[in-house]
Parts: structure tokens; sequence; C-alpha cells
């Protein structure tokens, strides 16, 4: 595996961080107590080409492979500190782009992706309900068809973007006899009648990216919007993991390795005892801890999208990845804020809201507790 990159691949990161530097950290104190999701960032990432980067160019992204698009990502999290805008736009990707793009039609490809990847329109994923977290497909919602349409009925929990979507792929079953074999995915718009957004979610972190529950009553959503055929929900979401769960944390790669030059730039400042912190042997081996998780972390997704880029299958591998990526961000983060000392605690130096947005990788596209039984699962046990 050759993990050097190309001078392109390289101008393209230090673009990024410049851009991200300059656009995307405004006021971010201030929007993320008051909960806010940056519109302006997200038209400015979509000006950009960052929602586009894995979609052909013939549907209006910029058809970078996905060590590229990783790499991107990757960089995007070292310069833009507003997390939540970062995890929306790795949401809209990866749950509605990649499918629409993988299992869509023509007509659908065409119609969504330009306008998904030029950040006109904002997507996302509608699976886990009230009653189904982890056992996904357990689901409640049902799609009876009916003419050219289908009815829609349930509702949706946990949606990432659904306050704020404008198309948005929720996973309903045609036959519950069929169990996750009636499961299928539906393109459904914000517009549609019977869909509604109950009030948003507040959450602990990622509290500029929205997060809440969808009502479908009656929801009447034409056949031509259905992804796929009926009954390909199974194979539609667990494609959708697997880009996921290898790729959603590539941008936390970047904030480790952020977070890790902010330390060492504080341990080298910070005076007590006449002498720099870093100087003593406890506060270094944070750093060497710190360094040490950021590097595997980093081998485990470029592996990842090593593998991807070869054709291959990467389930297991992409569950090791988000397993290990999410549970190293939130160490770090603890380290940071323990380096840091009083400082860390506070709502200035930025630690605490990091940590917060950390927790969450832990839960989201699957928890650290699924992921150790999916490697488990590979490995014959």
């Amino acid at each position: 595996m050759d993990f050097s990159w190309t001078e392109e691949q390289t101008q393209l990161r230090e673009m990024i961080i410049k851009f991200a530097q300059k656009e995307l950290n405004k006021d971010l104190i201030e929007r993320d107590k008051k909960e806010e999701f940056s519109f302006e960032a997200w038209k400015k990432c979509g000006e950009f080409g960052i929602p586009g980067l894995p979609v052909p160019k013939e549907y209006g992204g910029t058809d970078a492979d996905v060590l590229t698009t990783i790499y991107a990502l990757e960089s995007l999290g070292y310069a833009c500190k507003d997390n939540g805008l970062v995890f929306s736009i790795n949401a809209h990707m990866w749950t509605c782009e990649m499918p629409i793009l993988t299992f869509g039609t023509e007509e659908q490809k065409k119609k969504y992706l330009p306008k998904l990847c030029s950040g006109e329109f904002i997507g996302g994923n509608a699976m886990t309900e009230p009653g189904s977290g982890s056992d996904a497909y357990s689901l409640r919602t049902t799609a009876e068809r009916k003419g050219d349409r289908y009815i829609l009925n349930g509702s949706k929990m946990f949606a990432t973007n659904g306050p704020i979507a404008d198309v948005m792929l929720v996973f309903a079953t045609v036959d519950r006899s069929k169990g996750a074999y009636g499961v299928t995915g539906f393109l459904v718009e914000k517009g549609f009648p019977g869909f509604s957004v109950s009030a948003k979610i507040g959450k602990m972190g990622l509290r500029t990216s929205p997060l809440g529950e969808l009502i479908l009553e009656n929801c009447e959503v034409p056949v031509e919007n259905r992804l796929g055929r009926e009954g390909a929900g199974v194979a539609m979401f667990s494609h959708s993991m697997e880009w996921e769960r290898g790729c959603i944390l590539a941008s936390a790669v970047g904030a480790m390795e952020r977070q890790l030059e902010t330390c060492v730039q504080y341990a080298k400042r910070r005076q007590q005892f006449g002498q720099p912190i870093g100087k003593f042997q406890l506060v270094a081996s944070k750093f060497v801890d710190m360094k040490i998780r950021l590097e595997t972390a980093r081998s485990l997704l470029y592996k990842v999208g090593w593998l991807k880029k070869m054709g291959r299958s990467v389930f297991m591998e992409a569950a090791m990845a988000k397993l290990y990526i999410s549970e190293s961000w939130v160490q770090s983060c603890l380290d940071a804020i323990q380096i840091h000392g009083g400082y860390g605690y506070t709502t200035e130096f930025e630690l605490e809201r990091e940590l917060r947005d950390a927790v969450g990788s832990k839960l989201y596209s699957g928890t650290s507790e699924i992921q150790r039984l999916v490697i488990a699962q590979f490995m014959g046990l």
C-alpha cells in the first residue's frame, strides 16, 4: 500500500485548510450554545465542491477517488472546528448521495445528485425508529403501494439533517412478514404530503448539526421515488454503512492532529515549577499516547480507502476503523483537557466542546459494541 500523495492531492489539502480556516469557524462558541446550523458555511462548502467529492462529474461532482476523498475530509477536520457542520456533510454524502449514486435510476441521479453536490439540497438518511436502534431492521414504518404511489406510515428518530433536509432516504417495510427482506428505500422530499419534522432534538455534542424526529402520516411518495427494487433495503443500508463507517471519521483524524498540535504548543509555553510542562514525564507521556493513537487511526483509515479503491469489500476493516478512531478521539480529547488543566475545562479553550462532539462518534453509524460484534463475526466467532 502506497500512501504517498500526489502534488494535486497535496494542493487540494492546502486549499481546503486555507478555505476552512477562513470561512468555517466563525462564531462557533455562540453557535454551539444556540445549537445553530450554519447555512452560510454549508453553501460555501458546496461552492468549494466538498459534498460532491466522490460523485462523478456527469452528476455534478468532482469524481475524486476514495483515498483522495478521505484525505480531503481529513484536511477539513483539521482546519474546521465545527464538527457539527462536518458531521452533517458526512451524513449527507454517505447516507444519501452514495445510495442514490449506486442504486438510483438515471433519472434519480440526474434529478438529485447535482443539487446535493452543489449544496443546494441537503440530504440525509432515516432508518432508526423509537423502538429500533442497533436492531435496525426491526423497523415498524410501513409502505403500502396504491397505484402510482406508496403510502408511508411511521416515525423515525435521530435523523441527522432531518429538520433542514430537502430530501431524505427513508427506509420502510412493504411486507413485515418478510422481516429484513421487506425493507425498502424511498427518496422523500420535504414537501411531500404527510411528511413532517417534529421539534429539533437537543443533544450533548455536535450541536450545530440538526437532529430530528420524522413523522410519516399517510405520506405520499411517487413510485419513481422508490430507490432500488422492493426489498433491496438491506443491501442498500449495508452498502451505505460500509461507506459511512469507513469514511465518516476521516475528519476526526484531522481533528486529532490539530488537537495534538495545539497541546504541544501549549505545553511549550505553559510554565510550572520553573520549566515548560512538556518537560515533565507524566505530561510528555500523554503526548506520546496521542501521537500513537493518531498515526494508528490514520493507518486504519487509509487502509479502508486503499481497499475500497481496489474494489474490495471492507465491512470488517470499516468497523475496525470506526471503532478505533472513535474511541481514540474521545481519549485524546480527555488527555487534551488534562494537559490544559483548569483552562481545558473552560468554554473559551474549546476543548470541552471537542470532547462532547467526540463522544457521539462512539454511538452513530453503529455503537462501539456493534462494531466489536461485526469484527468478531468476521473472525468466525
